[in-house]
């Protein structure tokens, strides 16, 4: 019996010999060897020309570009201004004119669930400035701005003036004698935005915190009054209305995983004056970063 015990093994061992020589010796097609967890690469022509590796083979992430562009961002979200207009200054030509009614803060009250702002972004950049943790941004495209009045106000860029037998050259404000079902200013802006950005998470598009700020500058390139009654039906007046060409604005952004935020605001009045009223912005971004 112990013979047969004492066999047995002798043949184990010579296989499991054996296989390990197999295992040790490399095929004359293949340029690794590999013995258990310890791999021997052959890099040249000579067998000194050889890597060794032990363990498991290492994974190399995804390296973030210092450069990436995101086209054709949309923001959804509402306009609105802070008026500190001083409507005691009788001498204010854009809204008192002489003879017909003096207007006042309540005339220019905007209804502000439905004053919207769309803006909709070529393209942004995010370049790295510090190991993607911190990043410049910045784009070009489209402010889109309707104010939406409660009151009957109306503009004109020039003519007669209500109320009386005056004509005038330069643009004013009115108290309209009809009701409208919509009254609104509509402004737009071709804009560049410049924000330094901060992210918690550069591996992740979904997961971690962003914050933007900075500012922008945009040039007025259309503004009109557009209203609708059934007196006059759908009237859309084009036309120089004393506002400002140029838009300068502080901005912000506030990414929470994937969904992100924005906001601006401009510390000077968007008409060139009389009128002291500054608007601002905010809403959802539909951005990949």
């Amino acid at each position: 019996m112990k013979q047969i015990i004492t066999m047995v093994a002798l043949a184990v061992l010579c296989n499991n010999s054996k296989a390990q020589t197999t295992d040790s010796i490399p095929s004359k097609s293949s340029d690794t060897i590999r013995i258990g967890n310890i791999v021997i690469i052959k890099k040249g022509k000579t067998k000194s020309d050889a890597a060794i590796t032990m363990g498991r083979k290492k994974t190399t992430r995804k390296q973030n570009a210092n450069i990436s562009t995101n086209w054709w961002i949309v923001d959804l979200g509402f306009s609105n201004y802070i008026d500190k207009t001083n409507y005691s200054n009788t001498g204010n030509y854009l809204i008192n004119k002489p003879g017909s009614p003096l207007l006042g803060e309540s005339d220019l009250k905007l209804n502000a669930g439905k004053s919207r702002n769309v803006n909709i972004w070529f393209f942004m950049q995010r370049l790295n400035l510090i190991h993607h943790y911190v990043n410049l941004k910045y784009g070009f495209g489209l402010e889109l701005n309707n104010y939406r009045f409660k009151s009957a106000i109306s503009y004109k860029e020039s003519g007669a003036v209500p109320y009386t037998n005056t004509q005038t050259n330069a643009p004013f404000i009115f108290r309209d004698s009809i009701a409208f079902t919509k009254n609104k200013l509509a402004a737009d802006y071709l804009t560049i935005p410049l924000m330094i950005n901060f992210n918690s998470n550069p591996s992740s598009k979904k997961k971690g915190i962003s914050m933007s700020a900075g500012v922008s500058a945009g040039y007025l390139y259309s503004q009109r009054n557009k209203q609708k009654s059934g007196q006059r039906g759908k009237d859309r007046n084009k036309g120089d209305y004393d506002l400002e060409r140029f838009k300068f604005s502080y901005i912000a952004e506030l990414g929470l995983g994937p969904v992100r935020f924005y906001g601006s605001y401009s510390p000077n009045s968007f008409y060139q004056r009389s009128l002291d009223i500054r608007p601002y912005t905010i809403g959802i971004r539909m951005s990949n970063w």
